[in-house]
């Protein structure tokens, strides 16, 4: 065994420990209890992709997971359907918030 697959090892091995520290706390998810399969599957889908994304959003925009949550979701957007009309309301977009989707709307290969 080298040095450097150790060195290697312990890397990923911290990636994934911090993965698991930052995710329900950083993603502020809150415990939902479930009790068909069905729920606890799609629970846990959601939390595994939010844990596969967050690193390519810190990548891209240079802010931490926690930052690009908190600033996200202040913006709603609502749309109510009054007879054959549609009313939208939407809260302004934070004033940070369109530089940091930017990077997040190009494809990989254009960094």
């Amino acid at each position: 065994m080298t040095a450097e697959f150790v060195i290697s090892a312990y890397h990923r091995l911290f990636q994934i420990e911090a993965s698991f520290r930052m995710s329900k706390h950083d993603l502020a998810a809150r415990p939902i209890y479930h009790h068909k399969r069905e729920s606890i599957d799609a629970h846990l889908t959601v939390v595994f992709a939010a844990l596969a994304v967050a690193p390519l959003v810190e990548e891209r925009t240079g802010w931490s997971i926690r930052r690009f949550v908190r600033t996200a979701r202040r913006y709603r957007t609502v749309q109510i359907r009054a007879g054959t009309h549609f009313l939208t309301a939407e809260d302004p977009l934070p004033y940070d918030l369109p530089t940091a989707l930017e990077p997040l709307s190009t494809p990989e290969s254009a960094h």
